[in-house]
Parts: C-alpha cells; structure tokens; sequence
C-alpha cells in the first residue's frame, strides 16, 4: 500500500487527536520510566503524551516514513523509529504501551494484545483506542461500491485489510487470561463535516486508502464520485450546509499486575 499521506491525516488533527486525549486520561500511571507510542502517526498523540509525563523516555514508532518525518519535526527532542509493529518487541519493559488508532490495521488480537501485554514492566499499562465503524454507512459504503462491475476485479481485496474487532467480552477475556484488569469502553464522538465532501476528505487518509492505493488515477475520481453519490443517500444535511458524521471508537486499558 502506498504511504500514508500526513498532510491529508493533519487536516483534522484535532479531530483525530481528541481520541487519544480521552484514552489517556485514563491511563492511572503517576510517572512511567519508558513508554512507547505505537503506530505514532504524525506525532500527535506522542506530545499528549510527553505532556503528561515529561520525565519519561518516549518512543513513537510507526510504519510510515512521512507520518515519522512529520513527527520528527513537530518533535524534534523526542525518539522516532520507523517499525513493523506486528513483529516489535521492545529491548526493555516499557510502563506504558499506548496504540491509539492502530491496532485495528493488525490481526488476530485474541494473540496480539496478550503478545503486548506480556511486555510490560509489572504495573504498567496497555492503552488502546481502535475506530469501530466498519458497520457505520461511511465504511459499509466503501465496501459496496468496491463491488460494482468498475472496480470488483481491481478492490477484490480492498475490505480485508482492516481487521473486524472482537466484542467487549473477547477482549475483557483475552487480556484478563494475560494477568490484567481491564477497564474498556466505547465512545460514538459526532464528527460536523463540510458537507459529503467533508466525509470523503475525513476517511481519504485512513479508511479509503486500501480502496484507492490499487486503482489508477482515473478510476480513483470515478470511485471517490460513485462513494460520494452514496454518501449523499445516507447522511442527510444540515441547514446550513454541514454532515454529522457518527465514529464509534472502542477503548481499553489494561493494566498490568
């Protein structure tokens, strides 16, 4: 898949940062030696989290040379490392372990949050904040133009690459066999966009991308003009123009005995 685009991801920072804001307000932690920022992105929820705890040693990593570049440069006294973060395994313990948006690009979390949980230092925390959408019409959409005879052949994969999340239960069950507590929620925040556009512009640089990273220019304007034609039928407008976009997410921190 192609890069991810980091201006495009910024334009609604604070949007994508509230999130991360909210995940670690309830992260218990008083003074956490390392943590780690998996799936770092631009560096937004690493300075939440540098803010917090400014004495700790904190790693962003991330799979994206420009989401690490934009990073880098938003903050330039903090460490960055470009990572597969399926295959990481951290050189020591870290006391917080904090994946916001992320997660849900990875399979087979019944192995993987045990597998990151396993790596905390005693009494350190894993802090995770997944979008749970696949079922909102933004997303079901994306699936269901895919299928229309123009692009079936070239998006036949496009709707497995993110990964369909467990229920609360699987991952209350999953981590508590993994020795934590765990404290899990989900928030369905309403997202007030510019119009229809608005919503293609918001999921062009997360959601969309498998759907768009196979298709050539051309047909890439004829996908986005069908999607949002969809769109259209699903989300009605406000009088003065706006869409209210629904974005379920799902939260949990698991801390470590």
């Amino acid at each position: 898949m192609a890069d991810w685009d980091a201006g495009q991801y910024l334009k609604f920072a604070d949007e994508r940062t509230r999130p991360a804001a909210d995940l670690l307000a309830r992260v218990t932690l008083a003074a956490p030696a390392r943590a780690v920022d998996l799936g770092c992105g631009p560096g937004n929820s690493t300075a939440l989290i540098a803010a917090r705890f400014p004495d700790a040693a904190i790693t962003g990593l991330d799979s994206s040379p420009a989401m690490l570049e934009e990073a880098r440069r938003a903050l330039p006294g903090r460490s960055f490392r470009e990572a597969d973060i399926a295959a990481w395994a951290p050189d020591a313990a870290p006391d917080l372990i904090f994946a916001n948006a992320v997660l849900h690009w990875l399979p087979d979390h019944a192995a993987l949050l045990p597998r990151l949980a396993g790596f905390l230092a005693p009494g350190g925390c894993l802090a995770v904040q997944m979008p749970d959408n696949l079922d909102e019409p933004s997303h079901r959409l994306m699936r269901e133009v895919a299928e229309e005879a123009p692009f079936r052949a070239r998006l036949a994969g496009a709707a497995g690459a993110r990964t369909t999340l467990g229920t609360v239960r699987d991952y209350d069950a999953w981590l508590s066999r993994a020795g934590c507590t765990v404290d899990l929620w989900r928030t369905t925040y309403i997202h007030p966009l510019a119009g229809h556009r608005g919503i293609v512009e918001w999921v062009r640089s997360t959601g969309l991308r498998p759907f768009l990273t196979p298709l050539d220019p051309e047909a890439q304007a004829a996908y986005l003009a069908r999607y949002e034609a969809a769109l259209r039928e699903a989300y009605p407008m406000q009088e003065d123009g706006r869409v209210l976009l629904p974005f379920p997410r799902l939260f949990l921190v698991a801390r470590r005995a």
